[in-house]
């Protein structure tokens, strides 16, 4: 018995040893690594504390590439110390499985890298499919699990339930998102409540004295859009949702109303001296400044972009000229035409994002129609608001050592805003705006308590297949994240840069990715430390770029992300605040995407033309400007055919 015990003992112990002689690397990469994409590489060696222990070991990895200083060399070996050994800046040229190895020591381990292009299947997947299928939950649900499909070695069974537990599951994690989805969820409770105590047909009966016909109605909308100028969210789901019952009786469609919101939602708040995005802006800009010793001022060099920043200044016009001149073209003339004639303001078997015409909603024909029982709690969210990004961003102004001494009033203003925790205080909104309308119907007898509730969950579940979109949409672009879909696209537009050029390809590069992401500010992140270096020193080095045509592109250089960032975003049916101004507006997505699509176009192809191609070879902005507002105005007038009450 004892000799069978030594012997399994000897076997136990040879196999231990066998294990050891094989143990493999410890790499610390990505989950997903693109060929010709650089990335982190870290490598650890098995019990590093003592065999490696203040020794150096170098092995060779065929095929690594490394970029330093924007230059690119082979790099033939790693050194180890202490068993580890970092590098950044690495990448190989192709695509495969590479091996890693000691010499002499028997280890060895691989490297997985995946073609460049493969990052931009799961989002283009996703948008063809939306416009292919109109049905945008399925669409969205293909491309995350395309995307983790591609992840996890294309492994089609993995992908699909990794996708359940890895993206979908955990999207809404972020506090952020959380606040967003709850923020979204109580807002439309807050309106569920107001349209059955007769507040919001009471708006409307009011707002109707000013907007009598479907012009008047649209200028009311678009300047409601401007007035909420502090956030983006907050705008379109308080002017969606207060706007859409007049808008329906006036006989303005559906895709019209979610096109007002979005086309001045987003873009208003991108150049507003004081919102919720500008702490965003001014941060990106100053770690840049800093990155490059740069001494300007961040929030002055903003204020100086704004007249760069065409997209959205010319998104706002073309709203207006619509509204204004009563024309439209594209597939928007179509929805017009049938709503004015019709009355549909949805298309026939059009499946809007949220829907409050049930009965537990709808106020009863003897129930009083009263303006202030909807103009009340819509002001206490407005108000609460504000006065919560103040507070909020004065605690955390000062708490981060900020001293308002030398700052003009402008600059403070905008600086506390920009430091508000804005995520929390519209969900804290969305709930007093909720209880006070409740309160409201309980005092004056309009509804008990039971039909309140009811009133407030109708809202709430009107609002769930739009929280359901916004959660594969994060997923998505989630899953973008992990497979660098951005930095693929900045790599391949590396090359291409040019000092005249930078305006017009740092606004193309923004848009595509904000298209193909669904995000703006993210795109923002990731091209601003990117950009500005580049804008910064590449029209210094040619000598026939004068000092004042050196400042116009630096400046016009970072307004071209902020608006290619929103461009993108207004074109893509993955973005959050395109569903949410469908959501709001109780519009079908894909229908939304599609009417407003030409007039995002016409807005991009005027800043490429008229704005960021003139401007990098030195024609002032304020020659461009006027051109490109006229150019609105002309397209409108001349292309768009009028819709007549």
């Amino acid at each position: 018995m004892k000799k069978i015990q030594t012997l399994l003992t000897l076997i136990f112990l040879l196999l231990s040893v066998t294990s050891a002689q094989v143990q493999k690397l410890q790499i610390h990469t990505p989950k997903i690594m693109l060929a010709g994409v650089a990335f982190d590489l870290e490598l650890t060696l098995p019990d590093s504390e003592n065999e490696f222990n203040g020794t150096d070991t170098t092995i060779s990895i065929d095929g690594l590439m490394i970029r330093v200083d924007d230059q690119v060399q082979s790099l033939e070996y790693i050194t180890f110390n202490n068993g580890r050994a970092n590098v950044s800046q690495v990448f190989f040229e192709n695509s495969g499985i590479f091996s890693i190895g000691v010499p002499d020591l028997n280890f060895e381990a691989e490297i997985r890298i995946i073609p460049g292009w493969l990052s931009l299947l799961p989002p283009l997947l996703a948008i063809l499919l939306a416009l292919l299928l109109r049905q945008v939950l399925v669409a969205l649900f293909v491309g995350i699990w395309t995307g983790t499909t591609i992840i996890y070695d294309y492994n089609p069974i993995k992908g699909f339930f990794y996708s359940l537990t890895d993206y979908i599951g955990t999207a809404p994690a972020d506090p952020d998102k959380m606040s967003i989805i709850v923020f979204s969820l109580t807002l439309g409770g807050m309106v569920g409540v107001l349209s059955k105590m007769g507040g919001t047909q009471g708006i409307v009966e009011k707002l109707s004295r000013y907007a009598s016909n479907s012009k008047k109605g649209q200028l009311v909308t678009w300047l409601m859009g401007i007035f909420i100028f502090f956030d983006d969210y907050a705008n379109t789901l308080i002017v969606g949702s207060t706007m859409r019952p007049l808008s329906d009786r006036l006989k303005i469609s559906r895709e019209k109303l979610s096109y007002l919101v979005d086309s001045t939602a987003a873009p208003v708040a991108n150049i507003a001296i004081i919102s919720t995005w500008i702490g965003f802006e001014i941060g990106l800009i100053a770690a840049a400044f800093v990155a490059l010793g740069i001494t300007d001022n961040a929030y002055l060099t903003f204020f100086k972009t704004i007249p760069y920043n065409f997209y959205p200044i010319f998104a706002l016009a073309t709203g207006l000229m619509i509204a204004l001149l009563g024309r439209d073209f594209g597939p928007m003339y179509k929805a017009e035409q049938r709503a004015r004639k019709t009355g549909a303001v949805l298309r026939p078997g059009a499946t809007p994002l949220s829907s409050l015409d049930a009965s537990e909603v709808t106020a009863d024909e003897t129930v009083p129609k009263r303006w202030y029982n909807g103009f009340v709690p819509i002001a206490i969210v407005i108000l609460s608001t504000l006065i919560g990004l103040w507070l909020t961003g004065l605690e955390n102004f000062r708490s981060g050592g900020g001293d308002g001494s030398s700052m003009g009033t402008i600059q403070y203003i905008s600086a506390i805003i920009g430091a508000s925790n804005s995520y929390s205080v519209l969900m804290w909104a969305s709930f007093l705006g909720s209880f006070t309308a409740i309160g409201m119907s309980l005092v004056q007898r309009l509804l008990n308590l039971e039909q309140a509730i009811q009133a407030w969950i109708g809202g709430v579940k009107a609002m769930v297949v739009a929280a359901l979109i916004l959660t594969l949409a994060w997923s998505i672009g989630n899953i973008c994240a992990e497979m660098k879909t951005a930095d693929f696209v900045v790599e391949i537009s590396r090359g291409y840069l040019s000092a005249n050029f930078v305006p017009l390809l740092s606004f193309l590069t923004a848009a595509l990715i904000s298209f193909a992401t669904g995000t703006s500010w993210g795109v923002m992140a990731i091209l601003m430390p990117i950009v500005i270096p580049i804008a910064h020193i590449l029209p210094q080095t040619d000598p026939s770029i004068s000092a004042i045509q050196q400042q116009s592109i630096f400046l016009s250089t970072i307004a071209s992300v902020l608006a290619g960032a929103t461009f993108g975003d207004h074109c893509s049916p993955i973005s959050d605040t395109t569903i949410m101004s469908s959501m709001a507006s109780g519009a079908d997505h894909i229908d939304h995407v599609r009417t407003q699509l030409p007039y995002a176009l016409t807005g991009g192809l005027i800043s490429i033309f008229l704005g960021y191609l003139p401007v990098g070879f030195g024609i002032s902005t304020w020659i461009v400007l006027p051109l490109g507002l006229i150019t609105i105005y002309l397209v409108v007038r001349f292309l768009g055919k009028p819709v007549d009450d």
